[in-house]
């Protein structure tokens, strides 16, 4: 194919949530840079710091605890889509609550309101967008990423257990849609962060990486991001319903 014919061809499309900082700002940049069509759904306006001059017009605001605002804001991605389908579709966006003094929030001491707020943003939105935006990603033959953590899996010293429940559930969630969905050609599978360097790292984490990972290091977002879009690419177009850890071997 010539240069020529691969520039006239239309750019795959992916709406990425949570994606004004840290990781999900890593995955927008990430896929930018492979040469997809990029719309971002968060809370916060459009960011200065995003990279590319069309994205002001390419942001959708949404609050993922609310039903009405994800329908709202899906309805708008459909309308900018119009007849195009949605090539990929990448569940970043979640909320970890903590304790007073920043630590961890436990089970017994988590309010209802904040455990059911939690699972609404990290578990029900996810499932919502899909629902919403199924028919652009059957159009498209996409994939679906969502974004899990180790914490889902075992009990985490920082992660709180309305965030661990969620993310389980996240995991769960993930090989149900996957296994509905393979026939229709949509794929959806998880990646599962451990310790990664963020603006949110909490006191402690040092300790952490030292004792129980055995890379020694903190992931960085790049990292995590190549994942991601490796696994809404062609590369891994039989990968359907894999979580993969993304932690330098803390799971083990």
């Amino acid at each position: 194919m010539s240069d020529a014919t691969q520039a006239a061809l239309p750019k795959p499309i992916v709406a990425v949530t949570g994606a004004s900082r840290g990781i999900g700002h890593a995955i927008v940049k990430e896929f930018h840079r492979t040469g997809w069509e990029v719309y971002t759904l968060a809370r916060t306006p459009f960011s200065n710091v995003c990279p590319w001059a069309e994205g002001i017009v390419k942001h959708i605001e949404v609050d993922l605890a609310d039903e009405a605002s994800i329908d709202m804001a899906c309805a708008r991605l459909r309308e900018k889509l119009g007849d195009r389908g949605l090539g990929a579709l990448v569940n970043n966006a979640g909320i970890s609550p903590k304790a007073a003094g920043g630590g961890r929030l436990s089970a017994t001491e988590t309010p209802v309101e904040v455990f059911k707020r939690v699972q609404m943003v990290n578990l029900v939105a996810p499932l919502r967008l899909c629902h919403n935006l199924l028919a652009p990603l059957k159009k498209s033959g996409g994939a679906i990423v969502n974004v899990t953590s180790i914490a889902g899996a075992q009990v985490h010293p920082f992660a709180g257990a309305a965030y661990a429940v969620s993310k389980a559930g996240l995991s769960a969630l993930t090989r149900e849609l996957a296994y509905e969905l393979a026939e229709s050609g949509v794929r959806v599978n998880a990646i599962s962060p451990g310790e990664i360097a963020t603006s949110i790292l909490s006191p402690g984490t040092d300790e952490l990486v030292r004792t129980e990972v055995p890379m020694k290091r903190l992931g960085s977002p790049n990292e995590v991001a190549e994942v991601v879009s490796f696994l809404c690419s062609s590369k891994a177009s039989y990968v359907n319903g894999a979580e993969i850890p993304i932690n330098g071997g803390q799971h083990l």
